[in-house]
């Protein structure tokens, strides 16, 4: 059979270039990107609420100001890279992030700075949905599930790195500054995304722009695989809707609704505990320090987790390592209840809650470009994004509202654990096994 006349066959990749590897680590660079674009109003918070002293409840309504931002692009954007494509979607949320971040360093107060944020989650929103489906389509059925949980690996990676320059910058410098470090950063990644970043194979077989054989044939060239004589067969999709509702025809519905469950409970524990540890550490009796220590814990434990799930992925099936991993989570947030102020047990469980959670992240960021065929993949991923970021934005307000009403620590990580056991058996549900993919 020739290549001319093969299904997708031919874009089945058997091995891994120097090419592929490359865009994927500019995706996990991307993706460190929004690690600290996502971070940087927790970093900046104390000083920008000293210098306007703010409340307690604006400031809150600034943090979630990001993730309404972050919800909204997911949601709005993601079609547009299925329609479009996920290169140019890609530069369009760099822009959005260089100008959102520059603008919030000239904020004149909590207002201006709380829309500019929601504008630049905008960006965050759309680059994530883009990134982690261009991070699965060059990888090759073996390496999916790890370079996806290196990519979602990238965004402790930017976090931690980004609170030690944030904290250094704040120390020389005003809050501006640290604004101004994430736009440039930004910027800098504009040219870096034009000459290294491909767009998505699928996207040309899928799509079909005029141009669609030249542009495959050039970036099957750089990957060392044969030209094609004539596009592959485009996937044949039932209903052939465009847009969300193409994710609520046939067998796309039941996993559309089980990514977007799985999303949105583990979205709610895993920002409960992000955001609320440090402070509820204090409450229940440690110093500040103390809490700080317990936070940084988290994201180093998150840069292990993700990493060391990636390893794992080649050779457990997708579902049952990210169902492990949630249940594992529950079980550290479980046991955190009952140490949380025993410090030589609370730490290192605090460690272990960050890996879980991170690569229970790294899988479910892994299963959904799997589960949504090529024309809709960036859109399925957006969708699943954006109701996940519904639950961070629940999060935090439905923990403080219980804080107000009187409700312990303890008995707050087990009600956040309990969440996810439902989320683990949402991915059994989806039973997707080692290198399975949907073209």
């Amino acid at each position: 059979m020739s290549h001319a006349s093969a299904a997708p066959a031919p874009l089945v990749l058997e091995r891994m270039s120097r090419f592929q590897w490359t865009a994927i680590a500019i995706c996990v660079l991307l993706n460190m990107l929004d690690g600290f674009d996502v971070m940087v109003m927790a970093f900046t918070a104390p000083h920008v609420s000293t210098e306007w002293a703010l409340s307690g409840k604006v400031l809150g309504l600034m943090l979630s100001a990001g993730l309404v931002g972050m919800a909204l692009g997911s949601f709005l954007l993601a079609p547009l890279a299925d329609r479009w494509g996920r290169r140019p979607m890609i530069m369009c949320c760099l822009v959005i992030l260089t100008v959102g971040m520059a603008l919030s360093a000239l904020a004149a107060n909590a207002w201006q700075l709380a829309a500019l944020r929601v504008f630049t989650g905008i960006g965050i929103g759309g680059m994530l949905a883009g990134v982690g489906v261009i991070t699965a389509e060059y990888a090759n059925a073996k390496w999916r599930s790890t370079a996806v949980a290196l990519q979602a690996t990238g965004y402790p990676i930017g976090a931690t790195a980004g609170g030690v320059l944030a904290a250094w910058m704040l120390e020389h410098f005003s809050w501006h500054s640290v604004f101004l470090i994430g736009a440039g950063a930004s910027l800098l990644c504009i040219p870096l995304v034009l000459k290294c970043l491909p767009e998505s194979l699928d996207f040309l077989v899928a799509k079909r722009p005029p141009d669609a054989l030249p542009r495959l044939n050039a970036l099957l060239a750089r990957m060392q695989m044969p030209a094609l004589q004539a596009l592959p067969p485009a996937p044949v999709r039932e209903g052939r809707r465009q847009g969300y509702a193409a994710l609520f025809v046939g067998d796309l519905r039941r996993v559309s609704v089980l990514i977007a469950l799985a999303f949105f409970l583990h979205m709610f524990a895993f920002y409960f505990v992000l955001s609320w540890t440090p402070k509820l550490l204090v409450s229940a009796g440690v110093s500040a320090q103390q809490g700080i220590t317990g936070g940084v814990l988290l994201n180093l434990g998150g840069i292990v987790g993700g990493s060391l799930f990636g390893w794992l992925a080649t050779r457990w099936a997708l579902s049952r390592l990210t169902a492990v991993s949630l249940v594992l989570a529950m079980l550290g947030m479980l046991v955190f209840a009952g140490f949380n102020t025993t410090l030589g047990i609370a730490f290192p469980v605090a460690f272990v809650i960050g890996a879980a959670l991170f690569a229970s992240m790294a899988g479910l960021y892994a299963a959904a470009p799997v589960v949504f065929a090529a024309d809709v993949r960036t859109t399925g991923l957006g969708w699943a994004i954006g109701v996940g970021r519904v639950g961070a934005i629940l999060s935090p307000l439905t923990v403080g509202l219980l804080v107000d009403a009187g409700w312990q620590p303890s008995a707050l990580y087990v009600l956040c654990a309990l969440p996810l056991a439902l989320a683990a058996w949402a991915c059994l549900a989806l039973r997707i096994g080692v290198g399975q993919t949907r073209r």
